[in-house]
C-alpha cells in the first residue's frame, strides 16, 4: 500500500526572540500559520528493511543528511520496528532553506503517515515528541491545527484563530539562510546593543519581556507583524527591503519576511485580488518562485 501525503508550509506572522537558553537555544514567542503551498510525499512499506528516500526535481541528499530520513529511522527506532522496510518519494515545490517551514514539514508528515502505515497507535503528543527531536517546528507540524502560537524553542503550543479574508503572495528572491546563522548573528547584535547602551541594562539571556500574550485576545491584523530576525537577515540581503517594499506598493497591507528569511510575503485582504495576482505576475518573470496561496483554515 501507498499513502500520499501533502506537507504544508508555513509563514510567521509574529516571531519575537525573549531570550536564550544555556543550551544555546532562543525562547521564542511566534505564531505560525500553515498555507496552501505544499511539498509532496508518497510512502510505502516495501519487503526489504532499510529506508530508501528518492528526491524529485530537488538537489537535496537521500540519506542521514535529510531531515526527511532522519524523520524515518527515528520513527522505526522509537516504535520498535527498526526491521521494516520504508521507501519515500519526496517531490519539493516548498522553497529550500526559505523560512517556510518545508523540511520540518516533511519531516512531520513522514512520522505521522508511518503512524498510519505500520499501524504503530502514536498519539499526535507522542510524534510531537519524535518530532522535537528532529527540530523545533516539527511538532507544529505534527498538530491538525492551522495556526498555533508556540512558545519555548517552539514546542510549547497553543492553537489561534488561522488567518481569514486574505491571501498571501509570497516571493523568496533564491538566496538559502541558514537559521542557525540568522539567530547567532541576532545574538551577537543584541550583545553590540547592550554594550553601547548607555545608562541601561540589559541582559543577553533576556532580550525582552515583551511578548505577543495581547494578540491571542482579539484576531490577528496585518498591522501586528512583527520579526525579530528580518533585520538580521535584510541588513546582509538587501533584496529583502526592496521586495517588502515592492509588495506594499502594489497594494499588501503588510509585509514581512518569514522566519530567518528569505521569503518575503505580503498579505491581500479581500477586494485586492487583482493586484496581487498582476504583482505576482511581475514577480515571477523575476524571480520564478512566486506564489499566491490562501491560507488554511
Amino acid at each position: 500500500m501507498t499513502l500520499t501525503f501533502r506537507a504544508p508550509a508555513k509563514i510567521n506572522l509574529y516571531l519575537k526572540i525573549l531570550g536564550r537558553r544555556p543550551d544555546g537555544y532562543h525562547e521564542l514567542d511566534t505564531l505560525m500559520q500553515k498555507i496552501a503551498l505544499y511539498d509532496e510525499l508518497e510512502l510505502s512499506l516495501p519487503d526489504t528493511p532499510g529506508i530508501q528516500l528518492i528526491c524529485q526535481h530537488a538537489d537535496l541528499p537521500e540519506d542521514e543528511g535529510n531531515i526527511v530520513f532522519r524523520a524515518a529511522r527515528l520513527f522505526l527506532e522509537q516504535t520498535g520496528k527498526a526491521d521494516f522496510g520504508v521507501r519515500i518519494v519526496l517531490r519539493k515545490r516548498i522553497p529550500l532553506a526559505a523560512g517556510l517551514g518545508g523540511g520540518s514539514s516533511d519531516a512531520a508528515a513522514v512520522l505521522r503517515g508511518l503512524n498510519q502505515l505500520t499501524g504503530a497507535g502514536c498519539t499526535t503528543e507522542e510524534l510531537a515528541v519524535m518530532g522535537l527531536r528532529l527540530g523545533a517546528d516539527v511538532p507544529f507540524f505534527v498538530q491538525e491545527h492551522p495556526a498555533a502560537w508556540a512558545g519555548g524553542i517552539g514546542e510549547r503550543l497553543e492553537p489561534a484563530e488561522p488567518l481569514r479574508g486574505c491571501t498571501v503572495l509570497l516571493v523568496n528572491p533564491g538566496i538559502a539562510v541558514s537559521t542557525k546563522w540568522a539567530y547567532e548573528t541576532f545574538s551577537q547584535t543584541a550583545g553590540r546593543i547592550a554594550l553601547t547602551a548607555a545608562g541601561k541594562k540589559f541582559n543577553l539571556s533576556n532580550f525582552s519581556n515583551e511578548s505577543g500574550l495581547p494578540l491571542r485576545r482579539r484576531a490577528f491584523l496585518p498591522s501586528d507583524l512583527l520579526n525579530d530576525l528580518e533585520r538580521v537577515t535584510a541588513e546582509k540581503h538587501r533584496v529583502i527591503g526592496r521586495l517588502k517594499a515592492r509588495l506594499l506598493a502594489a497594494g499588501a497591507a503588510g509585509a514581512m519576511m518569514s522566519g530567518s528569511g528569505s521569503t518575503v510575503f505580503g498579505l491581500f485582504i479581500a477586494g485586492t485580488e487583482a493586484q496581487a495576482e498582476s504583482c505576482l505576475r511581475e514577480l515571477q518573470q523575476e524571480y520564478g518562485q512566486a506564489y499566491l496561496v490562501a491560507p488554511l483554515t
